[in-house]
């Protein structure tokens, strides 16, 4: 029997990674598991479109900022139900996921995919597909259904 103690779900703030935070939710609340919600600040780029940094890394006020809008996205009561921990990083997205995986020692992660193909893939990489190549632990990837 597998049982779940940790997942690492992380969070970019675009709908297939909400829609991956959803899954993750719904494994921990069966067997009552920690969720570490995780957000890295890639340092190659600080305009990410949803926070904006200058030229300077980014302040403590803005790592906050970031901290509690993934509270934000989970569902109301959802950190009455279970445990829940932020987790804001900066550096390289896929490597960052792979080194906290590895850190908190989980069980699972749960990651939200583009599912881009042709030249934006090859131009953007893929965060999810390096994560599952890499990781420590079983990766759920969680992608939008076709609209």
């Amino acid at each position: 029997m597998i049982i779940l103690k940790k997942i690492l779900c992380p969070v970019d703030h675009s709908e297939c990674s909400y829609l991956a935070l959803k899954y993750a939710i719904s494994l921990a609340l069966k067997d009552k598991v920690k969720i570490y919600l995780m957000h890295v600040v890639d340092f190659r780029q600080y305009d990410t479109g949803i926070y904006m940094f200058g030229v300077m890394k980014p302040s403590e006020i803005d790592m906050s900022k970031i901290h509690a809008d993934l509270l934000k996205s989970l569902p109301e009561g959802t950190t009455d139900l279970i445990e829940v921990e932020t987790i804001v990083v900066e550096g390289v997205p896929y490597n960052e996921i792979i080194n906290t995986a590895k850190e908190i020692g989980a069980d699972m992660i749960v990651i939200g995919t583009h599912g881009r193909t042709g030249l934006s893939h090859f131009t953007m990489g893929s965060v999810a597909e390096k994560v599952v190549r890499m990781s420590p632990c079983p990766v759920l990837t969680v992608r939008m259904p076709p609209a």
